[in-house]
C-alpha cells in the first residue's frame, strides 16, 4: 500500500511556515538571533553559518552582509575576508569532523541553480569517500547522520 513513499513528518513544519518577503540572507545578517539562524560566527563583512538544507553534515555558507549578486561587486577587502573565512571554515571542518575532502561553490543565477537569487554566498561541504548513496539519485532526499542542532553544537565552539 505504501511502496515508494517515504515519509517525512517534520518537513510540514516548513512547509506551514510563513514564508518571509525579501532576503533571508539580509535578515539572518541583521538579527541577533544566530543560534536560530545557525550562525556560528561574524567576522568583519561575512558570517558563517550551517546550511539549513545541507548536501552533508558540515554543510556551511559563508554569507557577504552585504546584498550583492555579482561577485565583481565585492570590495577587495569584503574578499579578503570572505576567502579567510572560507578558509577558516575548512579548518575549523577538519578539526571537528575529519572530512577526506571539500567541495566549495558559489551559485550565481537561476540557471545554475541558486537557491536563494540575488544574495551571493559560499558553500563549503565536507566530503568522505563513499558518502553519496542512492536517495539523492532515485529522489530528492538527502540522508544525514546527525541533526543539524547536533552539529551546530559541535561547531559552535571552534568558531569562536
Amino acid at each position: 500500500m505504501f511502496e515508494n513513499i517515504m515519509f517525512r513528518p517534520w518537513r510540514i513544519i516548513y512547509l506551514q511556515q510563513e514564508k518571509e518577503t525579501g532576503c533571508i540572507l539580509c535578515s539572518i545578517a541583521k538579527s541577533e538571533n544566530d543560534a536560530k539562524n545557525l550562525v556560528l560566527m561574524r567576522s568583519k563583512y561575512c558570517l558563517i553559518m550551517l546550511n539549513r538544507y545541507p548536501y552533508n553534515i558540515g554543510h556551511l555558507m559563508v554569507v557577504p552582509y552585504q546584498h550583492l549578486s555579482n561577485m565583481g561587486d565585492l570590495q577587495e577587502g569584503e574578499m579578503i575576508d570572505i576567502i579567510k573565512t572560507v578558509i577558516l571554515s575548512i579548518d575549523n571542518l577538519k578539526a571537528v569532523f575529519n572530512p577526506q575532502g571539500f567541495n566549495l561553490g558559489v551559485n550565481i543565477g537561476k540557471a545554475a541553480g541558486v537557491g536563494i537569487d540575488n544574495h551571493i554566498h559560499f558553500h563549503i561541504v565536507p566530503r568522505w569517500e563513499g558518502d553519496t548513496n542512492f536517495m539523492p539519485v532515485i529522489s530528492d532526499i538527502r540522508v544525514l547522520g546527525e541533526a543539524l542542532e547536533d552539529t551546530f553544537r559541535r561547531l559552535k565552539g571552534v568558531f569562536l
